[in-house]
């Protein structure tokens, strides 16, 4: 029987031929958290690195979320990095202060500074390549997280083997088990991460409940299946990819790095779907990723261009303001507070609507010149409540009655307001935190029955709260226009 390490060799030469991942003479800086997987990378890729001609290096970054536990990981793997004759980078990056600051979710926060730092060592000490230790587990894993999510073909495509040119992943095509399989034969020591256990995490819950719910019950070969799933996808968008930039050269051009212009007439011509395409392809462009621009942001610009006003504009995620004229669409990356606005016109009589929400969905304001998304998330989503922009709110589910009303402001409206004891009238809040004028004129409200659960774009109201029972999560965002 063919032993376990020369099954991994195989399989690692396999993926690295398939997709040309390293060429003779690459620096290869291998991230290792000091996991089984990471250290199986690492190990194969020094048992290869003759082979390939490979210049290696370790980077580790203490992300300082377990106190002590980060700190011994840390050691851990300087003390591998040495064990193997290899350079080890290791920095202490404060994760929680930066996801408190950039109001990302932990996990967000977390692979950013970690990215973020994996490119700094890589640039400082002449690294080409960036190996990483995912595997087959990993991307069906986050197929199903996205599909859950309600992702497109992109999302379900899965992890790709290589990004850029410079992010590799040897280990895609091997599973789990063979990696723990790898690290018995080879009595490599490993640390152990707690937190992979907590069922609290979506992923955790994916990994240790719904993908072995799927192999016993209706496919052993599951994550085969997914991982064939995601290739296929992945190739099938590539061709789409390449199809469509012909029309994407002819609507958009970069006119800076942080700005492109669309042809309304030229994006006007094309379908639905291509349309979308052409416009996360522009947001990307200004953005530099696509990270918390969803499909109802790419939705609500596109009624900016068939429905909304001309000299209209919508603030996406990330301060991306998108402008309207009369024959081109204009996305740019602004500098001030996206949801704070720059004219100080007069306030003009409020105009009455009143609008239902039969379920999570978007929402156009016409009136208020806004669209509010509503949707359901999970507990692992939630961000850190107290550094929350304003522009967000986050609701007890259990707490609502569907359908919803995004009304106007009436005379004697009163609400909660979270964190204030008692009620007061919606007016006096907004002389206490002067807010005057059209903000005050355009101010939508969100009702759950008879009951106001949100000052939208201020504050939401103490009867919807999440709180330590709180199990499901209505997320709410205002999309100013």
């Amino acid at each position: 029987m063919q032993s376990i390490e020369k099954k991994i060799l195989s399989t690692v030469r396999e993926t690295v031929a398939a997709y040309r991942m390293f060429n003779a003479g690459d620096s290869v800086l291998v991230a290792v958290s000091g996991g089984p997987d990471s250290i199986t990378l690492a190990h194969v890729l020094l048992t290869l690195a003759t082979e390939y001609s490979l210049r290696l290096g370790i980077a580790h970054l203490n992300h300082c979320l377990r106190k002590e536990g980060s700190d011994s990981d840390a050691d851990f793997v300087a003390d591998f990095a040495r064990r193997l004759n290899l350079p080890c980078y290791i920095e202490n990056k404060d994760v929680p202060a930066f996801q408190r600051i950039s109001h990302l979710s932990p996990e967000e926060a977390a692979r950013k500074v970690r990215y973020d730092f994996y490119d700094q060592i890589a640039a400082k000490h002449g690294f080409n390549k960036i190996a990483l230790g995912h595997h087959s587990n990993d991307n069906a894993e986050l197929l199903l997280m996205n599909l859950m999510r309600g992702s497109g073909p992109l999302g379900l495509s899965g992890i790709s083997p290589v990004r850029a040119g410079k992010i590799v992943r040897p280990l895609i095509h091997l599973k789990r088990s063979e990696i723990i399989a790898y690290i018995i034969e080879k009595k490599l020591p490993y640390v152990t991460d707690a937190s992979n256990a907590d069922l609290t995490f979506r992923r955790n819950r994916i990994r240790h409940q719904l993908i072995p719910a799927l192999e016993n019950t209706y496919n052993r070969r599951i994550i085969d299946t997914l991982n064939r799933l995601a290739a296929i996808l992945r190739d099938e968008e590539q061709w789409i990819e390449d199809s469509l930039r012909p029309a994407y050269n002819q609507c958009v051009s970069v006119k800076a790095p942080e700005t492109a212009v669309l042809d309304l007439a030229g994006i006007g011509k094309l379908a639905t779907a291509a349309q979308r395409r052409i416009l996360r392809k522009a947001i990307f462009a200004v953005k530099k990723d696509l990270r918390r621009i969803t499909l109802r942001h790419v939705d609500a610009v596109l009624a900016l261009i068939e429905k909304g006003p001309v000299n209209g504009s919508l603030n996406l995620p990330e301060r991306i303001r998108v402008q309207r004229d009369t024959a081109t669409l204009t996305i740019t990356k602004i500098k001030r507070d996206p949801f704070t606005r720059a004219d100080n016109s007069t306030a003009r009589p409020a105009v009455e609507y009143q609008y239902a929400i039969n379920s999570p969905g978007l929402v156009f304001i016409k009136e208020a010149a806004a669209s509010i998304a509503l949707t359901e998330i999970g507990i692992d989503e939630l961000p850190d409540l107290k550094n929350a922009p304003k522009h967000l709110a986050f609701f007890d589910m259990d707490c609502l009655q569907f359908p919803l009303v995004v009304r106007s402001i009436r005379p004697g409206d009163r609400f909660s307001p979270l964190g204030v004891s008692g009620t007061q009238k919606v007016k006096k809040y907004f002389s206490d935190h002067k807010i005057h004028g059209d903000q005050r004129t355009k101010c939508p409200l969100l009702l759950s029955g008879d009951k106001i659960i949100w000052l939208v774009g201020h504050r939401p109201d103490n009867s919807v709260k999440v709180g330590v029972r709180t199990r499901r999560i209505l997320k709410a965002e205002l999309l100013l226009a």
